[in-house]
């Protein structure tokens, strides 16, 4: 608890540049800083479908090589 979720990503990506990052929140304000701090990671606003949820894992690993899948 010494970081939120978005400030783990952003020390996990600085150790892994090719890391992918999804999000799941139920707070909007979360998705808003989310998406200012780390463009290129997926947001997943609760609640959802879990058709949603597959959608937006396979968008997350659509692009790239298998050596940036972590």
């Amino acid at each position: 608890p010494e970081m939120d979720g978005i400030e783990l990503a952003q020390k996990a990506q600085e150790i892994a540049p090719g890391m992918r990052v999804m999000f799941i929140t139920g707070f909007a304000a979360v998705t808003l800083k989310a998406g200012n701090a780390m463009p290129q990671a997926r947001v997943l606003s609760k609640p959802f479908h879990l058709r949603d949820l597959v959608l937006e894992v396979d968008r997350l690993f659509e692009t790239g090589t298998a050596n940036e899948l972590i």
